[in-house]
C-alpha cells in the first residue's frame, strides 16, 4: 500500500517538476498571443498548437513515468491509450488557460491533479 500511495504522490511532484521548472519556452510558445507579437507572418499563427503539445507530451511522459515503473514498462494498447488521452487533456486545459483565457491558475493545477488522480486510480484501485 506504501509503494502505490508513494507513486501517486511521485506523480504529483513530477508534475509540479514538468508543469513548472521544465516548462522554460513553452510556456511562452504555447500562448497564440506570443506567436502574434514574435512571429507575425500567417504560416506561424498555428504554431502554439504544436507547443501546447510537445509541453503535454513532456508533462504526461514524468507523470506516468511512476506508472511504467510499478507496471514493469508494459505498454499494451491501454496504456497507450491513456497517455494519448492524457496528452490531449493536458493540452486542452492548458489552452483554456493560455488562450481562450476561461481558467486562472488555481483551476489548471486542479485540473491537473485531478487528471494524475485518476490516472493514478486507472492503474493501481
Amino acid at each position: 500500500m506504501g509503494g502505490i500511495v508513494f507513486t501517486l504522490l511521485l506523480m504529483i511532484f513530477l508534475h509540479i517538476v514538468d508543469d513548472f521548472y521544465l516548462q522554460g519556452w513553452l510556456a511562452s510558445g504555447k500562448q497564440r498571443d506570443w506567436w502574434i507579437k514574435n512571429a507575425p507572418d500567417d504560416k506561424y499563427k498555428n504554431d502554439y498548437i504544436w507547443c501546447l503539445i510537445m509541453h503535454s507530451f513532456s508533462w504526461t511522459f514524468m507523470i506516468m513515468l511512476p506508472v511504467f515503473i510499478n507496471c514493469g514498462f508494459v505498454l499494451d494498447s491501454v496504456v497507450i491509450l491513456i497517455f494519448a488521452g492524457n496528452v490531449l487533456l493536458h493540452a486542452y486545459v492548458d489552452n483554456l488557460k493560455a488562450n481562450v483565457k476561461v481558467l486562472n491558475l488555481w483551476q489548471d493545477q486542479i485540473a491537473h491533479l485531478l487528471q494524475i488522480f485518476l490516472t493514478w486510480t486507472i492503474f493501481f484501485v
